[in-house]
C-alpha cells in the first residue's frame, strides 16, 4: 500500500512580520500582496486587526483629553434615577461639593445620577467630564457635560474612569453601577491601584449588599473580612466627598491573600 506524499511538506517555511510559519501555516499570501491586491467592499474595517487600531485610537483620545484635568473623582450611579428624586439630589450635591473643593468630576455622561453629578459640578463651577458609551438605549451625553468623550469599547472607557480619578463615589444603581463598583474593589484588592478610596452613598440602599457579602461571601471563605475595608458606606454627600478626598483605609498586604 502506497502512502501519498503530504503536499504541506513541500511548502517552504516563511516569515510574516514577527510570525514564523511552517507546513500548512506557511501557505498564506504575503502581507503586501494581500494589501495591494484586495478589491471589493471594505470588509477589512470589520476585521480584528482593524478593531485593534480603533481600540488604540480610543486610548489615545482618552489619554490626550484627560491628561490635564487635574485631581478628579469618578461618580457612578443609575441612569434611571429621576430628576427631583432623593438620589438625584444627592448626585447634584456630590458634584457641587467636589467642584467647590477644586476637584473635577468624571461620570458615564448619561442621564440619571450621572447627569445629576455633572449638573452639580457645573453649578459649582468645576470641570464636568462625561465618558459616554455606545448603547442601544441611551441618547448620548447629558447637557451638563463640558468635556465629553464617546467610546465604543467598555474596557477602554473603564480604564479612563480609574486612570484619571483619585477615588470613586458610588450612588445607588443597577448592573452597570455594580460592575464598576466591584471592578474597582478588585483593582484595589489586587494592588493594581493603590490609595484609592471607594465610598458608597446610601446606607439603606447598600446595607443589604454589605450584609450579604459579610454573611455569605465572608462566611463561606470566598472573600476575606478585610476586603470589606475596601469600601466605606455613608449617608450624606458631604461625608462622601470628605471621605473620598481624604482617602480611606486600605487593608494591609497579606502574603496569603489571593485575588478572588
Amino acid at each position: 500500500m502506497s502512502i501519498s506524499a503530504d503536499p504541506a511538506k513541500n511548502i517552504q517555511p516563511r516569515r510574516k512580520g514577527p510570525l514564523e510559519l511552517r507546513r500548512k501555516q506557511a501557505a498564506v499570501e504575503m502581507s503586501d500582496q494581500h494589501l495591494l491586491d484586495t478589491k471589493g467592499p471594505g470588509q477589512f474595517v470589520h476585521t480584528d486587526p482593524w478593531r485593534v487600531l480603533r481600540i488604540q485610537s480610543e486610548f489615545v483620545e482618552g489619554f490626550g483629553a484627560l491628561a490635564d484635568i487635574g485631581k478628579a473623582v469618578s461618580v457612578f450611579g443609575s441612569a434611571r434615577t429621576k430628576p427631583g428624586s432623593v438620589y438625584y439630589e444627592m448626585g447634584v450635591e456630590v458634584g457641587r461639593k467636589l467642584a467647590e473643593a477644586g476637584v473635577a468630576v468624571i461620570t458615564g455622561g448619561g442621564p440619571g445620577s450621572m447627569e445629576a453629578a455633572n449638573r452639580g459640578t457645573v453649578e459649582g463651577n468645576g470641570v464636568s467630564v462625561g465618558l459616554g458609551i455606545e448603547l442601544p438605549f441611551e441618547q448620548g451625553l447629558n447637557q451638563w457635560v463640558d468635556l465629553g468623550i464617546n467610546f465604543r469599547y467598555f474596557f477602554a472607557r473603564k480604564t479612563m474612569f480609574v486612570k484619571y480619578a483619585q477615588g470613586f463615589i458610588v450612588l445607588p444603581g443597577g448592573l452597570g453601577t455594580l460592575d464598576e463598583l466591584f471592578e474597582a474593589m478588585v483593582l484595589v484588592q489586587t494592588r493594581k491601584v493603590t490609595s484609592f478610596p471607594i465610598v458608597l452613598l446610601g446606607v439603606e440602599f447598600w446595607g443589604p449588599m454589605i450584609d450579604w457579602i459579610r454573611g455569605t461571601l465572608v462566611a463561606e471563605g470566598m472573600v476575606s473580612e478585610k476586603d470589606l475595608d475596601l469600601i466605606q458606606v455613608v449617608d450624606s454627600p458631604a461625608e462622601a466627598v470628605e471621605r473620598v478626598l481624604h482617602g480611606g483605609p486600605v487593608p494591609p498586604m497579606n502574603g496569603e491573600q489571593r485575588p478572588e
